[in-house]
């Protein structure tokens, strides 16, 4: 029987086929033996992590997928996908990343108009589909506002029931109360722990005290000689007094330096501004981590170029700002190493060290650059001996001789004769400066003078000072027809050199001229070159504006040639109503009463409907205490020249007289007429106010405010009348309201302030906030900053009145609270001083005479009081917050300047 081969059985053959789910991953959803009955459980491994739809799939970051690819042998090889590059280099705006399907095929013309058709046809398609949307959208909003409706809309019906409410039931509503957070209604008692001495002994002891001083003129903290204490006062005592003492007198050179400004000129030096004013600032007032990027960044930039000066400088100021000074000396002596011929690093260097290192290091300095004019001067002022000055100078004149600024320097240290060889040798060696000609000529004799005169102008022939001054020469010397012929001789021989003939500049000269006591070559000038630059028919015109503008320049006269003048004026102009006022005003402070009346009347008959006449005319009739003739000319004036201020008058004068009655029946008749004038709503508001009627006075303030809602006054005056009812919310939301009317607006920030400080205990806190946002809506604001120097503690306000001494500078409500501090410091005549300067800046300020005159009072003579009080009376100061209270007060209405001043400065507090 043969034998069968080996066949494997059919069974075998299947159940060593490999399946083909052996190793996969079970579908999703799918429970074992769910067939057969079996219940399974699904769990989070399962389903995995939450996710919504949209989010992006985990996959996106899986590894390359693995293929295989036949190799030459015809096996099979794994080899991994590329990666799809993401690079932007590889970005198409039309085909994305690596390119499409199409993109090795061009892109031609009928691909270009194929995609405009499609364009077309999809803005065709959303035309269509636009009406629709749009409808559906606005349905939704519809739908989703009845179910979900805005709280204002809720309370609507409430709203609307409130318009029916008498004013007796509005004001009948309970306040609610203060709105602010829980912590600022009910506001705890602070607790303080005193700190042991023991603690503060042990930092002082860890500070270092006894070697650590602050320099009175730069205020930087320099190592002391000497730090002995004795007595009872310790160390850090010591030292803390003299922190003081040299903060003191650092601020008194500031505020010297402001003073010297406000005639329009500084003294700051514009390159160390910043960094003399930032060595105030104490060591823990920065933001320490903006410190740290600071001296990153600085270090980074000069180790990337260790030859670029600023950098080191920008570095050794920063560490002196920061109070390490010894760092920063450190540093800038590595710059000048680094950086040898920058003189400004040198510069910075020389201010940095102490006078004697200074000197040292600037000898240096002049070794590396003996050509730097400003090495020189400093090496000058870091001489404290005369001798040793004009050494210096010398020196520096025999390395640049040709440095005017060298030679000026060094001339006016020098007395009269050794200045006169210096300016020789000065002219011959800068025979292009003027001002060393003309400063040899003053030195010099009648002769020698004509010499060096005659010199510079062969040197400098386009130079018109010097035949000027050649000109006053010979008119101080009595030759008055050779002067004439000297400005005659300058104009031909500048315009034949290519000079312009600037009429202007000629004019400034001559007036310059004129005040040097030259008069005749004064009128040589103005005889040259009056036709200059005019054309014939403007001659006229053109020299009447000039003799016009001179004669402004001048003041000079008497009453009687006044009035003269006038007089004719009057006749020849009868319609200008300021010569008729002035003429009246000058018969009125002569006492010639009549005479005042009688050209008032004629002004009446050259200007019947003359405004001003009317009211010159009742003024004069109420200082004399005529007021049946007053309340006549108002009565004309209101028949033949109504207007608003004609009834505020009317009105005015009947309050004052007591007729209150017929003051508000003329004040209810001007508001008719003129309801955007606020001044009358304000009196309303004032005499019902007067007489307790205070709700008939909000109701006037407030009918004020919607005529005249940008009016300061009215909103002032309706806020302070709620706050005197004891309604201090409805005062807040007064300033509120008013803020959003008018906003930057500085007075209603500063009653907002001060609206929380009188309050309560916690409102300095409110306030203080209050005025850091106002401060920032109104950076320049004199009266904000005025207020919040006197809102800090005592320690605090000189740096804060430092603040805004270089914010507002010129500014009389900063000047005036700068000098209010002197006084309180005891500093007498640095607050004389001031005062001056005070009133010089704004003569109409009237608190700053209130003030002065008090302090006068208090610290003065009677000759200083007495000057005082002329300057005020000549000066008829009008505005001022303090003043104005005591000078528009209805009681005080026919009281004088003099008078005026007086009752304000007995008011006025002491500054503590």
């Amino acid at each position: 029987m043969a034998m069968l081969p080996n066949v494997p059985h059919p069974g075998a053959l299947v159940s060593k086929k490999k399946k083909a789910f052996i190793g996969l991953p079970a579908p999703l959803g799918y429970v074992a033996g769910v067939g057969r009955g079996a219940t399974g459980f699904t769990t989070r491994s399962d389903i995995g992590p939450a996710r919504d739809p949209s989010d992006v799939p985990d996959d996106r970051h899986l590894p390359p997928k693995k293929f295989k690819k036949p190799n030459s042998s015809g096996k099979f090889e794994e080899e991994e996908e590329e990666e799809e590059d993401l690079n932007e280099s590889n970005y198409d705006e039309f085909a994305g990343y690596g390119g499409s399907l199409f993109s090795k095929d061009p892109y031609d013309k009928d691909d270009e108009e194929a995609d405009a058709i499609y364009e077309s046809v999809d803005k065709r398609m959303d035309e269509k589909r636009k009406d629709y949307r749009e409808n559906k959208l606005r349905k939704e909003l519809e739908k989703y506002r009845q179910e979900r409706p805005k709280i204002q809309q809720q309370f609507s019906d409430l709203k609307r029931e409130l318009a029916v409410l008498s004013e007796e039931e509005w004001m009948k509503i309970p306040e609610v109360g203060d709105s602010r957070n829980k912590k600022l209604r009910n506001p705890r008692a602070e607790k303080f722990t005193p700190l042991p001495d023991s603690v503060l002994a042990h930092k002082a002891s860890l500070a270092g005290p006894d070697n650590i001083s602050i320099d009175p003129n730069t205020g930087m903290v320099t190592p002391m000689s000497s730090g002995i204490a004795t007595g009872l006062t310790t160390p850090g005592d010591l030292d803390l007094r003299k922190i003081g003492q040299a903060r003191n007198t650092l601020m008194d050179i500031r505020l010297n330096q402001v003073s010297d400004s406000v005639t329009g000129q500084t003294v700051v030096d514009p390159k160390g501004y910043l960094t003399d004013l930032q060595s105030m600032i104490p060591t823990h007032g920065s933001d320490i981590n903006d410190i740290k990027k600071a001296r990153l960044l600085l270090k980074s930039v000069r180790e990337t170029n260790p030859n670029h000066p600023p950098a080191w400088i920008a570095s050794a100021r920063l560490e002196e700002v920061t109070g390490k000074l010894q760092t920063a000396r450190s540093l800038i002596l590595q710059g000048c190493e680094m950086c040898p011929k920058s003189e400004d690093v040198w510069l910075e260097a020389a201010r940095l060290q102490p006078p004697d290192l200074a000197r040292a290091l600037i000898t240096k300095a002049v070794r590396q650059l003996p050509q730097s004019v400003r090495i020189w001067i400093k090496a000058a002022d870091l001489e404290v001996e005369l001798k040793a000055k004009k050494k210096v100078f010398r020196k520096g004149l025999e390395h640049i001789p040709g440095s005017v600024r060298l030679w000026k320097a060094a001339v006016e240290l020098e007395e009269p004769e050794d200045a006169k060889i210096l300016l020789s040798r000065a002219v011959e060696c800068c025979p292009t400066s003027v001002d060393l000609w003309l400063a040899l000529a003053r030195l010099e004799n009648y002769e020698n003078a004509r010499k060096v005169l005659n010199k510079a102008r062969e040197n400098i022939p386009t130079d018109r000072q010097i035949w000027i001054t050649a000109a006053k020469l010979e008119e101080a010397y009595g030759k008055e027809v050779a002067a004439e012929a000297i400005i005659g001789k300058a104009l031909r021989s500048l315009a034949a050199n290519g000079v312009e003939i600037n009429r202007e500049h000629w004019m400034n000269d001559a007036i310059d001229t004129e005040k040097s006591g030259s008069i005749k070559t004064c009128r040589a000038i103005i005889k040259s070159i009056a036709h200059i630059g005019v054309e014939d028919e403007d001659k006229k015109h053109t020299w009447m504006e000039d003799a016009e503008n001179f004669a402004n320049q001048e003041n000079h006269g008497t009453r009687e040639t006044l009035e003269k003048l006038l007089a004719e004026a009057v006749k020849t102009c009868p319609r200008a109503e300021i010569l008729w006022l002035m003429l009246a005003k000058s018969k009125w402070l002569a006492k010639d009463i009549e005479g005042a009346r009688q050209t008032l009347s004629d002004a009446f008959k050259a200007n019947p409907n003359s405004e001003e006449i009317w009211l010159a005319a009742v003024k004069l009739e109420s200082e004399l205490s005529e007021y049946s003739g007053a309340r006549k000319l108002l009565t004309k004036a209101r028949a033949s020249a109504p207007s608003a201020r004609v009834f505020m008058k009317s009105a005015k004068l009947e309050w004052a007289l007591g007729q209150n009655e017929d003051a508000l029946k003329l004040l209810n008749e001007g508001v008719k007429d003129y309801p955007t004038y606020p001044k009358l709503w304000m009196m309303i508001g004032q005499i019902a106010q007067s007489e307790s009627k205070f709700d008939d006075a909000r109701l006037a303030y407030q009918q004020g405010i919607k005529f005249n809602p940008t009016s300061i006054p009215l909103w002032l005056l309706l806020s302070r009348l709620e706050e005197s009812c004891g309604t201090l919310v409805k005062a807040r939301s007064v300033m509120e309201k008013a803020r959003l009317k008018n906003p930057k607006n500085d007075q209603l920030w500063l009653e907002a302030i001060r609206i929380e400080v009188r309050g309560s205990p916690s409102g300095k806190d409110v306030a203080m906030v209050m005025m850091a946002k106002a401060l920032q809506e109104c950076p320049n604001s004199g009266i904000l900053w005025a207020e919040a120097i006197f809102m800090e503690n005592r320690p605090q306000r000189r740096s804060r009145s430092y603040d805004a001494l270089k914010r507002c500078e010129h500014d009389p409500h900063v000047l005036l609270a700068a000098t209010k501090l002197l006084w309180v410091e005891r500093k007498l005549p640095k607050t004389r001083e001031w005062f001056h300067q005070t009133i010089k800046v704004d003569p109409d300020f009237g608190d700053a005479w209130g003030y002065f005159y008090k302090f006068e009072l208090m610290h003065g003579t009677e000759a200083q009081q007495q000057e005082v009080k002329n300057k005020c009376v000549d000066t008829e100061p009008r505005h001022g917050e303090n003043w104005c209270k005591i000078s528009k007060d209805i009681k005080n209405w026919k009281l004088k300047t003099d008078e005026i001043l007086a009752l304000l400065a007995h008011n006025l507090p002491i500054p503590t």
